[in-house]
């Protein structure tokens, strides 16, 4: 994908910049109050701009690789131990929407961009950072203001669950932080924007004990630098790191475990470590029953104790649910989106779309399971604002070119 010039907005490409807008207004709100609203709000801006769903030359290997796991996963559902209530519960039949509503997003932010529309991408940057202080004032105070409100609406909640609850922000924060602070150095007011969004990331982080944000905001700046350096070669070196790793996961830990190494390391990490290795190691033995077609999807969930609701590692789950034929196409479409980010000369929209794939990998490898409604919904927003930046004007459209319709102002 490349930066293209200034375009007169029709009415569709305004209307996706306004519904964008919008709805990344509300995630500094969401980002503070419960990240479980990204679902609803991501799979609202995916109805609003559905018109839009439609697969260019450069989506094709990513989109066959979608399919070719959205279809194993839901046909797996015939051999999974685990047995959802009903159809609201089923994660085949949310794979299904999610998958249409949240790729519009994707396909909606680009529409956006062929219009010249950059004002949902000023939203974006303020937006971000407004949460952004909002967690470096929690942080400051223990998560004080979330509580008093909880207090306002007769709800109280127990300082440490507070605190739990506010930290989850964080996650949220760290993944948009690229974007943000590029979509704000080119049309929200300055790099130095980037400060409180950085600061509303690091010092919660510390304060609650938050490492795991601290850990994927480094790997997304070493990734994003390395694209930046080497913009040819360096997403492809990047992109077969993470297939190699999508491949190789079980052999990983069944590597460690046969020299004693992973024994070791469990024995030495702080508690919330140990455990994610012990749901590693757990994984690993299963995977070894059904290496090929894997336990069927959602499997994780029927394996307590040992695994509580998932592995809390994307390929070992994507390994243990759907086996090897998912584990390729996870990897395929990976490569797929991050080798495709390769340019040949230095660009910081690419280099930021690149850090902000290795945060959402860097997460999805210790944190959440893979089919999280509200953490699926979370990456489509990012990526939203990930392809705006790289579609949109570097300037922003004058007067002359924005549209005169009734949503003109989000996208001037």
């Amino acid at each position: 994908m490349t930066q293209t010039a200034a375009a007169s907005p029709d009415r569709l490409s305004a209307w996706c910049g306004g519904v964008l807008a919008v709805i990344f207004a509300l995630a500094a709100p969401a980002g503070w109050l419960g990240p479980l609203a990204f679902a609803p709000l991501a799979a609202m801006a995916g109805l609003l701009m559905l018109r839009t769903l439609s697969l260019e030359e450069q989506d094709r290997p990513a989109g066959i690789a979608i399919i070719t796991v959205l279809l194993w996963a839901v046909s797996s559902s015939i051999w999974s131990p685990f047995a959802p209530d009903g159809l609201g519960e089923s994660t085949a039949a949310k794979l299904l929407a999610e998958t249409v509503l949240f790729t519009a997003v994707v396909t909606g932010a680009r529409r956006a961009a062929a219009g010249g529309g950059v004002g949902h991408l000023r939203v974006f940057a303020w937006s971000s950072v407004i949460l952004g202080l909002v967690l470096l004032g929690e942080g400051l105070t223990g998560a004080a203001g979330y509580r008093a409100l909880r207090d306002v609406l007769h709800d109280p909640i127990r300082p440490d669950l507070g605190i739990k609850n506010v930290a989850q922000g964080l996650f949220g924060l760290t993944l948009f932080a690229p974007a943000a602070i590029l979509a704000a150095a080119r049309y929200g007011g300055g790099v130095w924007l980037g400060l409180p969004i950085l600061a509303g990331i690091i010092w919660p982080s510390l304060a609650f004990g938050y490492d795991a944000t601290l850990l994927a905001l480094g790997v997304g700046g070493v990734s994003g630098l390395i694209a930046w350096i080497w913009p040819r070669w360096g997403p492809r070196l990047i992109a077969g790191v993470v297939a190699t790793l999508f491949l190789t996961a079980p052999a990983l830990v069944w590597g460690a475990r046969s020299i004693g190494l992973w024994r070791k390391l469990e024995a030495v990490l702080p508690l919330s470590w140990s455990e994610r290795m012990g749901y590693w190691r757990h994984a690993a033995d299963w995977i070894s029953d059904h290496p090929a077609r894997g336990w069927g999807l959602d499997a994780s969930r029927a394996f307590g104790p040992g695994i509580v609701l998932h592995p809390h590692d994307a390929p070992l789950q994507i390994w243990l649910e759907l086996g090897l034929i998912g584990a390729v196409g996870a990897a395929v479409f990976w490569v797929a989106v991050i080798a495709g980010l390769g340019r040949r000369a230095r660009d910081p929209a690419a280099a930021t779309a690149v850090a902000t794939a290795a945060i959402y990998l860097t997460f999805g490898a210790f944190s959440f399971g893979v089919w999280q409604e509200w953490w699926l919904a979370l990456g489509a927003l990012a990526a939203a604002a990930c392809v705006g930046l790289l579609r949109a004007p570097l300037r922003r459209p004058t007067p002359a070119a924005t549209s005169r319709s009734t949503v003109a102002v989000f996208t001037e």
